[in-house]
């Protein structure tokens, strides 16, 4: 199934964290919090202004990004565990 999200939307795959803290120390799966930084999968059209002009997003397909901790709605696509935000939840893009 292809998905594509609608204006300013951007779907978005989780980044999977370090099973390791810095120090070396192992990290059990029930004391890991979700990861912040995530993989662009597809992004919308853009943003439509009053006078119907549409405005591109700002992040592409392949980006990583840094988002929110709270931000977007998790969804399945293909067996896919993904999130779906707005351009707005999107704290930045990483190198």
């Amino acid at each position: 199934m292809k998905f594509r999200p609608l204006h300013d939307r951007v779907l978005v795959k989780r980044l999977d964290e370090d099973e390791k803290s810095p120090g070396g120390i192992i990290i059990p799966d029930t004391a890991k919090e979700k990861p912040s930084e995530g993989k662009v999968v597809a992004v919308g059209s853009g943003t439509k202004s009053e006078d119907g002009k549409v405005t591109a997003l700002d992040v592409k397909k392949g980006d990583k990004i840094l988002f929110g901790k709270w931000s977007g709605t998790e969804v399945t696509v293909d067996g896919d565990d993904l999130i779906i935000m707005k351009e707005s939840d999107i704290l930045g893009i990483i190198g």
